[in-house]
């Protein structure tokens, strides 16, 4: 920093005077968003000070109206055009932090993106928080004087050419608010024309809620999207202003826009964003959407209109019904507030099942991105279970990689099944191997995948749906539809006599000791070898699978092994043990066949862990197919 007579100078860090340097002299394309730019930050402020407000009328200038003007004037031979607003204004230290620094990350994604080429600038430019820089595009100088609104601060201004300094001077400023002076490049002359920036107004902040004057005249249609009918509102508008008040730069996933005038007089504008997970330049920083009366601001993040498993919808709603200058706290039990949140959530519930019903591409989409907040709701909200169930969506044995639904599943049930079955696992290609499928395909039974890690979570929660029972496939004692006669089942041989069997079942036994509760024949199984299941009535036989996935102290849960009788690697495995019981392989079998089944089921520690013992048992295999051929040739 040095002192200079007209005030202090400051340098602006490397990336900064990089991008203005690229700004300056390197991007020429679109380059009236920079005035569009300048209008979303003045709209800001005066949005700012609007909520101030609410709460402080000891303001200055409190009586001014909120608008922003923009003028042309000449200076010498250099036109210069003025952006004012009557927002919050900034002190000299704001000016400093608001304008010399940018987020460092932003500046730097920014630089890349412009260098490769690889997008619009004018699509990126507000999304990386280097909005108001893009005034250098058309300025060769750039003056902001601005007054904060409180009654002792002191008017500042911020000067720069775009090079790698800038300087903060005293300022004369009577008025509140913030003037924005760019002295025009020759080569920007097109910006110095009235009719020019009223059209570029009308392309990019007609909808912008406060007036804005060109040469004295209102060059924006004031009226908030959400007060207009559906009918006369474009796909176009809804996105630009979803991402002006987001700067979310991709299209919502769905709108919902409505208005009503009974039993409340209600107007709202609601947005599904793409993605659930929010950028960190995107505006919302918390839950809730913004509620409005008689065009006021009431309360930025209202939280009180849709449950916390809808906390992922934005948008504005807006009702005369409510007072104005009321608190939080003063209005979130009144009896108009509950009609509200009554009528918007009924609309939202009302548009997403249509939405789920039509089963479309955009309802997976949907499912993907938001299955979380619905299933956390069914945890914290059990009693809202009727409302969000009709929403959920799995995968299943035979809905053939598609995702279906509780009601499809009910509609497809035999008519002597009487509960849904489910399968707990890691992901839907691991659980569709599940030994626990073999009866159920034998007949033809459908079962849900239940993959996702929160899965377990709602299960103790998830017990019944429209009179019919949850079951997990792996329950020892879980009824299947369907007698033992049934055409899908074929009367198999015993490959294993009783004598052979017990000496395996004990084998079994002592190599996995107590990592077992028991080892017994399986009464069900037809393709598989083993499989794992929970005993009756376990009452925390998800706990451990829960604890794996919070990655807290994990242990392997103990289960019940059921062998197969008829598979033919346990009649080969039961004749080696008789033949020879001090084979090798034997107990690494066994070992295998084990943990194989923690990873179907998902509760293996470490999959990878198993790789030593695979290799043995392929060595050994070899090895005795090497000796095979050597005595057959001998």
């Amino acid at each position: 920093m040095a002192d200079q007579s007209s005030g202090k100078t400051i340098r602006f860090k490397a990336e900064i005077a990089q991008l203005l340097d690229i700004l300056v002299h390197s991007l020429y394309k679109e380059r009236d968003i920079f005035l569009r730019e300048l209008v979303s930050n003045a709209a800001d402020a005066l949005t700012r000070m609007q909520f101030e407000m609410l709460t402080n009328q000891d303001v200055l200038d409190a009586d001014t109206e909120l608008a922003i003007k923009i003028e042309l004037k000449e200076e010498g031979d250099q036109k210069v055009l003025i952006v004012k607003d009557s927002g919050v204004g900034m002190t000299r230290d704001e000016l400093i932090q608001n304008l010399g620094t940018i987020a460092q990350s932003g500046a730097r994604e920014f630089i890349q993106r412009l260098e490769k080429d690889e997008a619009n600038p004018a699509d990126i430019i507000g999304r990386f928080g280097v909005g108001f820089y893009s005034a250098f595009m058309v300025a060769d100088e750039i003056r902001v004087i601005s007054r904060s609104y409180r009654k002792r601060a002191k008017a500042a201004a911020w000067v720069s050419q775009g090079g790698e300094s800038f300087q903060i001077e005293e300022a004369n400023k009577e008025d509140r608010g913030t003037e924005i002076h760019l002295r025009l490049k020759n080569e920007a002359q097109e910006f110095s024309d009235d009719y020019a920036l009223r059209q570029i107004v009308k392309k990019y902040s007609d909808y912008v809620g406060y007036p804005i004057y060109v040469a004295g005249e209102i060059a924006n249609q004031q009226l908030p999207l959400w007060k207009k009918r559906p009918a006369e509102v474009e796909d176009e508008e809804y996105k630009q202003f979803y991402q002006q008040h987001t700067m979310d730069f991709e299209e919502p996933l769905a709108t919902i826009h409505f208005a009503s005038d009974a039993p409340l007089h209600v107007r709202a504008l609601l947005f599904i964003p793409a993605k659930r997970e929010k950028s960190v330049l995107n505006l919302r920083k918390e839950p809730g959407v913004e509620l409005f009366s008689h065009n006021v601001l009431i309360q930025e993040y209202c939280q009180d209109l849709l449950p916390r498993w809808l906390d992922f919808i934005y948008g504005i709603v807006e009702s005369e019904d409510l007072p104005l200058n009321v608190s939080r706290e003063s209005i979130q039990n009144t009896r108009v507030m509950r009609q509200l949140a009554k009528s918007i959530r009924k609309r939202v519930l009302r548009e997403l099942r249509q939405m789920a019903d039509d089963g479309s591409e955009q309802y997976a989409e949907f499912w993907q991105q938001y299955q979380r907040p619905l299933k956390e709701g069914l945890t914290v909200e059990p009693e809202d279970k009727d409302e969000m169930l009709p929403l959920f969506r799995f995968y299943s044995s035979r809905s053939e990689g598609a995702l279906t639904s509780l009601d499809a599943y009910i509609a497809n049930m035999p008519n002597d099944q009487e509960d849904i079955y489910y399968v707990l696992g890691e992901d839907k290609q691991t659980v569709a191997f599940s030994p626990h499928l073999d009866p159920f395909k034998a007949r033809q039974i459908e079962v849900l995948y239940w993959v996702d890690p929160i899965d377990p979570f709602i299960s103790p929660v998830l017990t019944e749906y429209k009179g019919k029972k949850f079951r997990n496939v792996d329950d020892a004692g879980v009824d299947i539809p369907g007698d033992d006669s049934s055409p899908n089942d074929v009367e198999q041989e015993d490959l294993i006599g009783e004598a052979d069997f017990n000496l395996l079942i004990g084998r079994f036994v002592t190599t996995l000791g107590d990592r077992v509760l028991e080892v017994r024949q399986s009464a069900i199984l037809k393709d598989s070898a083993v499989r794992l299941v929970s005993p009756a009535d376990s009452p925390d036989r998800d706990m451990q699978r829960l604890y794996k996935y919070l990655e807290q102290e994990y242990q392997v849960p103990k289960k019940i092994l059921e062998v197969n009788r008829q598979h033919g690697l346990i009649a080969n495995l039961a004749q080696l043990i008789n033949e020879n019981p001090g084979d090798e392989i034997i107990n690494l079998t066994i070992e295998q066949l084990y943990e194989s089944a923690l990873v179907i089921e998902g509760l293996h520690p470490n999959p990878v862990l198993m790789m030593p013992r695979i290799q043995a048992i392929l060595e050994l295999a070899v090895e005795s197919e090497i000796g095979s051929h050597a005595t057959e040739n001998s």
